[in-house]
């Protein structure tokens, strides 16, 4: 490939992948808006699904350092979160293999304007911490619960995947919003690690693309967890609808085009 014909699809990708960074530093769903770049860029689907790992791992890599290093992370239901992502996410795959993706985007297109009705009525979601109310092998238990669930979902479908596990730490386990923001960090950062080496391995990464690409990643996820670390939940709240909305419309693309 010749270096006018890179420079074009840098020029397509790269301001849609910081974009992507600095939304998915927030509030997840950052895959809403690189993984058509690269289609929309020329890339054939499954070089565009490795190389958009590519673009995005490392910038998830940086936001969970960021996360861990200023403690708004619980260590011990993360790994587990993380244990339970990779699991799902396989089991997930496996389940694309045989069933219909028609089934789970009629029960989506239910699901998410329901959450989005949710979020607007329940103005205090996710402002404090309350999950003191449970042990450490509770939080641990619900935690590769929630992985294994949104990991299966990841694997069969994928998109949304970072802010339905953000939710779900939320909700379930009683995290603030920053604390499950940096607990799905460490989740992502597993499952995005797994799919780069297996994608690489296959051949199936453009790394003249994927590695500009996840420079522009870092520096909008770099932008993106500086938001969520100094606003916390007044700035991931909000985010939460502009994932959704994107999701919705993602949904409905893929029923009726």
């Amino acid at each position: 490939m010749g270096l006018e014909e890179l420079a074009h699809i840098w020029i397509i990708v790269c301001p849609l992948v910081f974009l992507g960074g600095l939304i998915d530093a927030v509030a997840g769903g950052g895959g809403l808006i690189t993984l058509p770049a690269y289609l929309l860029a020329g890339l054939p689907a499954h070089m565009a699904s490795g190389t958009n790992k590519c673009g995005n791992a490392f910038g998830t890599f940086l936001s969970t350092g960021r996360f861990l290093k200023r403690g708004d992370v619980h260590i011990a239901s993360a790994a587990a979160g993380a244990v339970g992502a990779l699991v799902g996410a396989w089991v997930g795959a496996q389940l694309n293999l045989i069933m219909p993706e028609q089934m789970l985007y009629y029960i989506m297109l239910a699901v998410v304007p329901l959450m989005a009705v949710f979020l607007l009525l329940k103005r205090d979601f996710g402002q404090e911490d309350r999950s003191g109310q449970f042990s450490r092998a509770q939080l641990m238990a619900m935690a590769l619960g929630i992985g294994l669930m949104i990991g299966g979902y990841d694997g069969f479908f994928g998109p949304g995947a970072g802010t339905f596990l953000m939710l779900a730490f939320t909700g379930l386990c009683q995290f603030d919003l920053l604390t499950a923001s940096g607990n799905t960090k460490v989740a992502n950062s597993a499952s995005n690690l797994a799919s780069l080496v297996t994608f690489g391995l296959a051949g199936k990464v453009m790394w003249s693309v994927g590695i500009p690409a996840a420079l522009c990643g870092i520096a909008g996820n770099y932008i993106g967890s500086s938001l969520a670390l100094k606003g916390g939940a007044k700035v991931i709240r909000p985010m939460f609808f502009v994932v959704l909305g994107l999701l919705l419309a993602r949904l409905v693309y893929g029923l009726f085009v």
